[in-house]
């Protein structure tokens, strides 16, 4: 088990901006990498910071509280079955230089604000190690949580007696229970459900006409959970599985893909073929060697996704190099989560001047929340589940196709809530 702490401060140009903004209660622009906006936030910033200045010397704006927030991280780490294919990799930190990036984030309004952030890390191997330190990290009083575990561990979590006053974070697991049947409300989500991805595909396959859908799941537990959301959605939208097949457990994929895939997909007629293969076993084997000349999507070819290193619009490629100089390699969606995790903290601190729990839950469910996270579009929780509405985009190796949701589908609130089960399906009861 490895233990650790990290407290950093940094200060960048677009943050500057916007948290001046925040200073004065002022809403900032829009995520925007366009010089002519970049050079606006910055012209306002200065702005509002000499005249925020000019009332501290004399004496006209009020005394900032020193505010120090302790945010914890526990990690269980996910074995994960090997891969036909040495390509893929998983990295070992992944989650944990999301949240430290989100400290850091945190830091530029902290340092005009008298505000701290610290990071507590713990990492372990199993569930039996992680509730033995979330008892003891939330037997100390009220904390702020970050889990990046699986729905089993946060569901365990969630049930402890010590946890009853604490805000907890999911920012890992994309298990559609945890937002349902299974809420609990002190867990809120900054992991999209595979409900919202799957909305996200299926929404796209409605814009290009693709009815007869040609659905393979692979066969561990996560890409059957994958598959049943493909179904739930593909029905939502008014789509046909016209073939549903589960892959082959002993396929020789890797010299014969060009013999067994044509084989395996062989039938009448289908617009796209959808895999459901989270650890990428086998679904990339599928491009180019289906039986018809049809595009794959889902977890091959176009990918729905929580993050990629191909987003570049909205003022993505300055989080992007930031992380690439903090981690040395590219932001998985585990990492944006994890960072959106401590930046809905730090933006809750920001606004209340306070870093009781109990405060920042209340602010972040309420209609004042809102969160900058570079996908085109504020991100705010759903006050009925805890999970942080969010854009997805679609994307494949080297560029973005589409980002959902699509133009054209609309809702009485927000075009999000077209994304993932909505308050009128919802079970969760937890939140009222």
């Amino acid at each position: 088990m490895k233990s650790d702490s990290y407290n950093i401060r940094q200060v960048t140009a677009k943050e500057f901006s916007c948290r001046s903004a925040v200073l004065l209660n002022m809403k900032p622009l829009p995520d925007s990498h366009s010089p002519s906006n970049i050079l606006f936030n910055m012209t306002v910033a200065l702005m509002l910071f000499i005249g925020v200045f000019t009332g501290l010397f004399f004496g006209a704006a009020p005394a900032l509280a020193d505010v120090q927030t302790k945010i914890y991280y526990l990690e269980q780490q996910v074995d994960r079955a090997p891969s036909r294919s040495s390509l893929i990799q998983w990295p070992d930190d992944d989650g944990l230089m999301g949240a430290k990036l989100g400290i850091e984030d945190n830091a530029t309004t902290g340092k005009f604000l008298k505000h701290t952030y610290s990071l507590e890390q713990h990492v372990v191997d199993n569930e039996q190690e992680l509730l033995a330190q979330a008892r003891r990290v939330l037997g100390q009083g009220s904390v702020l949580l970050i889990l990046n575990a699986p729905a089993e561990s946060v569901v365990a979590v969630a049930q402890l007696t010590e946890s009853e006053d604490d805000l907890i974070f999911n920012a890992y697991s994309m298990r559609n229970s945890l937002r349902d049947e299974q809420c609990y409300p002190n867990v809120l989500h900054s992991m999209p459900s595979r409900n919202m991805l799957a909305d996200a595909l299926m929404q796209f396959f409605v814009k290009r006409d693709w009815q007869d859908l040609f659905l393979i799941e692979g066969n561990r537990a996560n890409d059957q959970r994958y598959a049943e959301s493909l179904r739930r959605s593909a029905k939502k939208f008014g789509l046909k599985l016209v073939k549903e097949k589960q892959w082959l457990v002993d396929a020789d994929i890797r010299r014969n893909a060009s013999l067994e895939v044509p084989a395996f997909t062989r039938a009448r007629s289908y617009d796209v073929v959808v895999v459901a293969d989270e650890d990428q076993d086998f679904g990339h084997y599928l491009l180019y060697n289906t039986w018809l000349a049809r595009p794959v999507a889902g977890s091959a070819g176009l990918q729905p996704v929580v993050w990629s290193r191909v987003l570049e619009q909205w003022g993505a490629l300055q989080l992007q190099s930031r992380f690439y100089k903090l981690a040395q390699r590219d932001m998985t969606g585990v990492d944006y989560a994890n960072w959106a995790a401590v930046r809905s903290i730090g933006e809750a601190v920001t606004r209340l001047n306070s870093s009781e729990p109990a405060k920042i839950a209340d602010y972040l469910l309420g209609d004042q929340f809102e969160l900058a996270g570079f996908k085109g579009h504020s991100l705010t929780y759903r006050n009925w589940n805890g999970q942080l509405r969010q854009p997805v985009p679609l994307v494949h190796a080297y560029a973005v196709t589409a980002n959902a949701p699509l133009e054209g589908f609309l809702h009485h609130s927000t075009e999000l809530d077209t994304l993932g089960v909505d308050k009128q399906q919802s079970q969760c009861d937890k939140f009222e």
